[in-house]
């Protein structure tokens, strides 16, 4: 009994330590001329589906919650947010060249139609990011026609 108490003491002052090792949370500034909702002109049903669904992981315009706050589960979201914005960062879509907009778009309709995004693990706590099938499809339409129009 003695050891579990002095093992659970000693799991609890690594937890305290721990939150002294925050992670940066901090969003670079947006520039709407590079951003993909701004300078495409995005219709509005469009826009709050990307911003509810895929702009915390995908863009500069995360909005961390409050569980985010907390090591280790912040390490966690925070290297979410960073993978994310390698696959695609809407926040510098403008900075992007054509061959690599055209693969991010098909990459997206492949993750929306697979519903691998956003990440189930997101919806549980972000029940805005539930896209039903119609928007899914909406979304998806929207990709399709910058693919075949070569809008992008």
């Amino acid at each position: 009994m003695k050891t579990a108490k002095k093992v659970i003491f000693w799991i609890l002052v690594g937890f305290v330590l721990i939150q002294f090792f925050p992670v940066d949370r901090t969003n670079q500034p947006v520039d709407a001329a590079k951003n993909f909702v701004s300078a495409r002109k995005t219709p509005e049903k469009i826009t709050i589906l990307l911003k509810n669904a895929c702009y915390d992981c995908h863009s500069n315009e995360t909005v961390y919650p409050k569980y985010a706050f907390i090591a280790p589960v912040s390490w966690s979201v925070k290297s979410h947010v960073n993978e994310g914005r390698e696959h695609i960062n809407f926040s510098v879509w403008e900075t992007y060249n054509k061959d690599l907009k055209e693969n991010m778009l098909s990459k997206s309709i492949q993750t929306i139609q697979s519903k691998t995004m956003p990440m189930p693990g997101y919806i549980v706590y972000h029940k805005e990011a539930n896209l039903s099938e119609a928007e899914r499809a909406l979304l998806i339409r929207y990709f399709e026609e910058m693919l075949k129009t070569k809008t992008y």
